[in-house]
């Protein structure tokens, strides 16, 4: 054979060579540890797990994991806890991420400590044109009222600051935010919104809902480069969590550009999956060419639309079928009207994507209820695994209609033991039976996929279980549990924040827990959940976290 023949093929040999050496390049045992994992729906304990390029190949006993490869490479776990990488299915990723460097009064006890938190953040941030912050909460500052903006001005006057509540239904504007967005007595309220006013009809100070529009609209929009560094920040908070998967309940355009570009640079180190924010103009344009599916192995999809039907219980927009228990006057603010809900919820069904409808009060659950039932009757859709997001304050008329249209409730344990400082006083003993039901929709059949709402509430799923099995705060309080009746089992819980949150983001085939074909996304922690007292799940520490077979944090050796 002449030579010039043999060059090519001598060169496809190696070629094959080394791909075969590349397929057979040793897979990595992780072992010496106390290991949990559902497996066929059950949960199941192991010592050992192997994987190699990326995905689950086994888990069991180590040792013999250790004879049926010989080759592996060892890490050893040290007798530590090996989880799934926990799932949060709600949250809000750039918005936790701008916060990392915004004014936060999140924690203080009183008004005038918020005040001097943000005269002092001012004073630190000169150069900053609008001063932006958020976490302010009335209830535990015990005002009986909403802050107004001579309040605000107290901490800064010379530049326009603009506050969101806690739970982001809710934006506290200085007069220099006012102004600017000119904002008067004469302007009115718009529909699904309200400008708080004083006895005088002027804006005392605070914007509920949709009114906080009339703000965004002369706030300076974030840049590209800050939306990375967000999106950086966040990562690196969810990796230190041990969050191997978060859910973006609202994103647009510019959002899924950032996530796009980060994962076609391989520098998604969480999973996201994005729910595009309403059927306006960034859907029209988003949607343009249907669902994004497992996109860079399964690190980006953006197959959800997410919509509001209210606000939030503790500014009093959750809409209610009954007045307020403490507001005889309000029974909150629905945010469409039945027949646009319905239009909308059509949209997104028929063009394939999920529907992630938000719903606090229990008029808001039933409106999305009634448009999810007409929705399938025309469009169909119903095997989308559509959610409601929250399902806080249902009638207990409504919740068996959440299995009937076959509905996961996207739920948040944090809420209730954030919530329970005042949520009765809101809305009544009877009514509070139908709310954070948690286990009364368990037993029913229906899926509950475990979430946070952060920045609303801290990001950190242990926060979560803790509050889904204990109901109380991190103190044990109260002694009981706050309608311990509803609370979960520690597996339930685990399982809310693992598969079955997999199951609502489509995702229960990839990732949720660690079987053989699934991705290798897995954490250490430094205590057994499932062995401590449950008053301590939310002390538990992530150690490491590893996404797709690679390491992405590691917990800083302590200081002596």
């Amino acid at each position: 054979m002449k030579k010039h023949l043999l060059q090519p093929l001598a060169a496809l040999a190696a070629t094959m060579a080394l791909a075969a050496g590349a397929a057979q390049a040793a897979p990595t045992l992780v072992d010496h540890v106390q290991g949990y994992t559902f497996s066929q729906d059950k949960l199941t304990t192991f010592t050992g797990l192997v994987f190699d390029q990326g995905k689950v190949l086994r888990v069991g006993d180590a040792a013999a994991l250790a004879k049926q490869y010989p080759n592996a490479r060892r890490v050893n776990g040290q007798g530590k806890t090996l989880l799934p990488g926990l799932i949060d299915v709600h949250g809000h990723v750039f918005r936790i991420g701008f916060r990392r460097s915004e004014v936060v009064v999140t924690g203080t006890q009183t008004l005038p400590e918020a005040l001097e938190r943000i005269k002092t953040y001012a004073q630190a941030n000169p150069a900053r044109q609008w001063l932006v912050g958020s976490g302010w909460n009335q209830v535990i500052w015990k005002l009986g009222r909403f802050p107004t903006a001579a309040e605000l001005d107290t901490a800064i006057a010379d530049r326009p600051a603009t506050l969101r509540r806690v739970d982001g239904h809710a934006t506290w504007a200085n007069s220099k935010a006012l102004q600017l967005a000119g904002i008067t007595r004469d302007t009115p309220d718009p529909d699904g919104g309200r400008i708080e006013r004083d006895a005088q009809g002027n804006p005392s100070g605070v914007l509920v809902d949709k009114a906080q529009a009339l703000l965004a609209k002369v706030m300076p929009p974030y840049t590209d480069e800050e939306r990375r560094l967000s999106l950086d920040s966040a990562q690196r908070h969810f990796n230190s969590l041990g969050l191997t998967s978060v859910g973006d309940a609202g994103a647009g355009v510019n959002e899924v550009r950032i996530y796009r570009e980060f994962a076609d640079q391989k520098k998604l180190t969480t999973r996201i999956y994005a729910m595009i924010g309403d059927v306006g103009d960034d859907y029209k344009a988003l949607a343009a060419q249907g669902p994004i599916k497992g996109y860079a192995d399964d690190r980006f999809n953006l197959r959800a639309v997410k919509l509001y039907a209210d606000g939030a219980l503790g500014s009093r927009g959750a809409a209610l079928l009954e007045p307020y228990s403490d507001d005889h006057s309000n029974k909150g603010l629905l945010f469409m009207d039945d027949a646009t809900i319905q239009a909308k919820t059509k949209t997104a069904l028929k063009a394939g994507y999920q529907v992630n409808i938000h719903a606090i009060g229990d008029a808001a659950n039933r409106q999305i209820l009634n448009a999810y039932e007409a929705a399938y009757k025309e469009v169909g859709g119903a095997e989308q695994r559509n959610r409601v997001e929250h399902a806080q304050v249902i009638s207990l008329a409504d919740i068996p209609r959440f299995k009937t249209l076959s509905l996961i409730a996207s739920m948040q344990p944090t809420h209730a033991t954030s919530d329970m400082n005042m949520a009765e006083d809101r809305i009544g003993k009877e009514r509070i039976k139908g709310a954070y039901a948690w286990q009364t929709m368990l037993k029913q059949g229906t899926v509950v996929a475990g979430g946070s709402d952060f920045p609303v509430e801290s990001a950190n799923p242990f926060f979560g279980l803790h509050s889904a099995v204990n109901r109380t705060d991190h103190d044990g309080k109260p002694i009981a549990g706050w309608h311990p009746e509803e609370a979960m089992t520690l597996t339930q819980a685990f399982r809310a924040f693992t598969l079955d949150a997999a199951y609502a983001q489509h995702q229960e085939k990839v990732i949720g827990s660690l079987e053989p074909g699934k991705w290798a996304d897995f954490i250490l922690v430094d205590q057994n959940p499932f062995k401590i007292d449950p008053s301590k799940l939310w002390n538990t520490q992530v150690l490491e976290t590893w996404l797709a077979g690679e390491r992405v944090y590691k917990q800083a050796p302590a200081k002596r």
